[in-house]
């Protein structure tokens, strides 16, 4: 029997853990519908209406849905009518498609969601297989709950599988996907998503809340690097050192796309969450890993000092707004400097603003 804190064996799993189809024409027959064009969703979707049709002939144009229909008719607009439609409802979506790709911004978004989902199937309950593919990151135990709403159902499935990578990642198809469920169901996906939306597969086995686990950890290493970077480049500033030279130390020592993306987002004070990652979505994920960290009694004050300063920057960006300063409208969670900028006396957002700072010296400071 395996130890508790044995992990699946991943070291020899293939890039992609599955066999592929037999007959691929099978994949052609099903109807896939997205739920949820944020930047993430709107890129998976935007790839599969345009890689699909190469990767598995005939395939069915997808059916998305969107809270704001804006974001629907510029997806259909950009891939065009013949390879996308726009849904009228996410019931309409649980209702007309086989296999249903849900991505939503937070836990609360998501079961109300798929309390429709339900209503729907009451009133037509499926005759043919379903799978709800559930790429959000949410809580781990929520899906359990997402189950057990579904499972009364006749075949249909739930499987998780949140995604690893930026918004630029997710653009040219090169997500990591991570899997938990039934295993016919995690094939079938598999086959559907790689290489048109994503490039490579983690399976991580039955239980649906392994994948949820594992994308949050490889959220809290992200998240704790951007505190590093955050506070690396607030020290640099009241050290008289300068940003620029951090993005050099960057680029040489650790030359990973993601830091350096955010390293010169902070540097630069580019803060647009329309190209990143909204910073309420970062204090979200940030919240969910104290509460795991919690749970397995496994401590990790790196990501507590980060969920603070993201919650500083977020309420230093609220305030600029409400008295009519020029900000951005959503925020990125690379504005966690702001937090750290504030703790050093210096201003969130605007380094021309710290001019007059007057630094106390050690003399003083000593006496």
């Amino acid at each position: 029997m395996a130890h508790i804190l044995s992990p699946p064996i991943l070291t020899e799993q293939p890039s992609f853990p599955f066999s592929r189809p037999a007959t691929p024409g099978l994949l052609s027959r099903r109807q896939v519908g997205f739920v949820g064009l944020g930047n993430i969703g709107y890129a998976m979707a935007k790839n599969l209406a345009q890689n699909g049709p190469n990767n598995i002939s005939n395939m069915l144009p997808p059916q998305v849905w969107n809270r704001t229909i804006s974001k629907s008719e510029k997806l259909v607009q950009q891939v065009g009518r013949d390879k996308a439609s726009i849904a009228g409802s996410p019931e309409e979506i649980a209702l007309e498609c086989d296999i249903i790709i849900v991505n939503l911004s937070n836990d609360d978004v998501v079961r109300s969601v798929y309390s429709r989902f339900a209503e729907a199937l009451k009133s037509a309950p499926p005759t043919k297989k379903k799978i709800f593919v559930e790429t959000s990151t949410i809580y781990p135990s929520l899906a359990g709950d997402l189950d057990k709403l579904l499972s009364s159902f006749p075949l249909t499935h739930l499987i998780t599988c949140p995604v690893l990578g930026s918004t630029v990642v997710a653009d040219k198809s090169q997500l990591t996907l991570i899997m938990s469920g039934d295993y016919p169901s995690k094939k079938e996906v598999a086959n559907l998503l790689v290489p048109s939306v994503g490039r490579k597969v983690l399976d991580l086995g039955g239980d649906l809340e392994k994948a949820l686990t594992y994308k949050l950890m490889a959220n809290s290493m992200v998240l704790g690097t951007m505190e590093i970077l955050a506070e690396a480049l607030t020290f640099a500033e009241k050290s008289g050192i300068g940003s620029e030279r951090v993005l050099d130390l960057v680029n040489d020592y650790f030359p990973a796309p993601s830091l350096i993306n955010y390293a010169e987002r902070m540097a630069h004070e580019r803060f647009d969450a329309t190209t990143g990652f909204a910073i309420d979505g970062g204090i979200k994920d940030a919240t969910h890993i104290r509460r795991l960290s919690a749970k397995h009694n496994c401590p990790m004050p790196a990501i507590d000092v980060a969920h603070q300063h993201l919650i500083t920057a977020r309420a230093i960006h609220l305030k600029k707004k409400n008295e009519g300063e020029d900000v951005v409208g959503s925020l990125d969670w690379s504005g966690i400097v702001a937090g750290t900028r504030a703790g050093a006396g210096l201003d969130g957002f605007d380094r021309n603003k710290d001019a007059t700072v007057v630094e106390i010296s050690e003399e003083l400071s000593s006496s």
